[in-house]
């Protein structure tokens, strides 16, 4: 299967063969599992104090017949209550449904947060993450704007890989035909919820993933422009290709990544 590879300029500068990856069937399951098994890879372990809510004097005197610190007979609930001079009770504590009290199950640190998946099924996920670029249904699906791109996967030639401005790096992807995807990424939403008080405050779009097969400043480039990711080949993960476990990546190759990646993933 033949595919155009452009130059910089956007005009046909010849063709290319599309490596045998992109006839791997779109597992959509698999790539939702594999991104799920390398999202968790990423959490941090987090448990309780061992003795949180516990570091009271509160106790429950619940015998009936004793004179001095007694709860019995006195018209209060039967529970672990601080003890205050002069006899005297305070709060209740240390009982899970206590104001300051212990939680009744705390998050454990033994939990298993991790979603491991097998090396092959891992590998099989990032091929079928691959030849889901080459699907235009699929990318649309996906939320990119591609009407005004000829075929899926964009092949640009590896004179892109030195590009190191953001701006002429920008003005070669409108020439692709990418420059209403692009202005769609420049949109980000206020998030819901406390994330926004922790450094999180937007939700951003992701737009072009940008394959080299050789960083010689591109990625500089790529850094400065609102959802624009450069990867080289061989670094290529689920996570890159299929943003929040969606297959169907807007994708630009450059003539020798796209050579590199039959031998890769086997």
């Amino acid at each position: 299967m033949k595919a155009i590879v452009y130059d910089v300029n956007g005009k046909q500068a010849g063709e290319v063969d599309l490596p045998s990856v992109f006839t791997e069937p779109t597992r959509i399951d698999l790539i939702r599992r594999a991104f799920n098994a390398f999202r968790t890879r990423l959490l941090q372990p987090k448990g309780n104090y061992k003795f949180a809510g516990l570091e009271t004097s509160a106790e429950y005197a619940g015998r009936r017949h004793k004179v001095y610190r007694t709860s019995i007979n006195r018209g209060m609930a039967r529970l672990p209550r601080e003890k205050l001079p002069e006899g005297r009770w305070g709060d209740v504590k240390r009982v899970p449904q206590a104001k300051g009290g212990r939680r009744a199950h705390p998050p454990k640190a033994i939990k298993k947060i991790v979603e491991k998946i097998n090396k092959k099924e891992k590998r099989k996920a990032i091929r079928a993450a691959i030849a889901a670029t080459a699907l235009k249904e699929q990318v649309e699906k996906r939320g990119h704007k591609v009407g005004n791109v000829k075929q899926l996967p964009i092949i640009v030639e590896d004179k892109l890989a030195e590009v190191k401005k953001a701006k002429e790096l920008k003005n070669i992807l409108s020439k692709l035909g990418l420059e209403e995807d692009l202005k769609k990424a420049e949109e980000k939403k206020i998030k819901a919820g406390k994330g926004k008080m922790r450094g999180r405050k937007y939700r951003k779009k992701k737009s072009v993933l940008i394959v080299v097969h050789e960083d010689k400043g591109v990625s500089k480039a790529g850094n400065n422009i609102p959802g624009v990711d450069v990867c080289i080949a061989k670094d290529l993960n689920i996570n890159l290709l299929a943003p929040g476990g969606d297959a169907g990546r807007l994708t630009v190759f450059t003539k020798s990544a796209l050579t590199q990646l039959d031998g890769l993933f086997r």
